[in-house]
């Protein structure tokens, strides 16, 4: 289907062909890019369990980093996102590795699939800049037989503030991603609302990854971020957090 609202950043951005090439060396690149894919791929294996033969579908998909992922585990997997552009960077990346999975155009907010037709919905930083983000998280939960996996930028984190700022800016007309922070209440809201209940989370780091990339030592990120759990701190002020969330027994 296509977008619901093509004008909104959060699809016009990942249209642009440019933006789709250089998504994984922006966002995974580097020493900090790549201990990011490693935890990510980590709690992806943890909180999914078994993956060998589950029915996995991966909503914004993006260029496939996690749909591959889970591919490789032996997952039969489907990745939909809304931007052709990131599709065929995916795919031409499944088809470099030889990985079987089934890219396909879609919109979070208006999933094109039966209800409980996957064992497990994977949405990954979508609702931070979806525009109905309480539709998505519908969604993904009608689709999922029993596990449902998104992640978020906390509202209790200095993820607060670059949100502020990118708001500010994206109001003066900069061109810019001017992502939403989220209170975990809400979020728990959203899934006991659609009858699931949240199982387990991951925080992530306490300063910004932005931070981190500036530093650009992975031995310092980790040994600074390992003092800050032992602290305490982790747990309440870390972000992005990720979360497994799974269908009660009696919806």
């Amino acid at each position: 289907k296509p977008p619901s609202t093509p004008d909104h950043y959060s699809y016009s951005t990942y249209a642009d062909p440019a933006t789709a090439r250089s998504f994984d060396q922006r966002r995974f690149g580097g020493p900090i890019g790549d201990l990011l894919a490693s935890e990510q791929g980590e709690v992806l294996a943890n909180f999914v369990g078994r993956i060998p033969g589950r029915r996995i579908l991966d909503v914004g998909t993006g260029t496939g980093r996690a749909a591959l992922l889970l591919a490789r585990g032996g997952a039969l997997v489907t990745g939909i996102d809304a931007s052709e552009e990131m599709l065929a960077v995916a795919r031409k990346r499944a088809g470099a590795e030889g990985v079987a999975v089934r890219f396909l155009i879609g919109d979070a907010h208006a999933l094109d699939f039966a209800d409980r037709s996957f064992d497990v919905a994977v949405c990954l930083r979508v609702v931070m800049h979806a525009p109905k983000w309480r539709l998505c998280v519908a969604e993904l939960c009608r689709v999922a037989d029993r596990l449902v996996i998104v992640d978020y930028p906390s509202a209790h984190s200095f993820a607060l503030l670059e949100s502020v700022a990118r708001g500010v800016f994206s109001s003066l007309g900069a061109r810019t991603e001017a992502y939403r922070v989220f209170r975990d209440q809400e979020i728990a809201e959203a899934f006991t609302k659609s009858g699931f209940r949240i199982r387990s989370i991951h925080r992530q780091f306490v300063l910004p990854i932005a931070f981190h990339k500036a530093i650009g030592s992975r031995r310092f990120t980790t040994t600074l971020e390992g003092l800050f759990d032992r602290m305490g701190l982790l747990r309440i002020l870390g972000s992005p957090v990720t979360l497994v969330a799974e269908r009660c027994v009696l919806s």
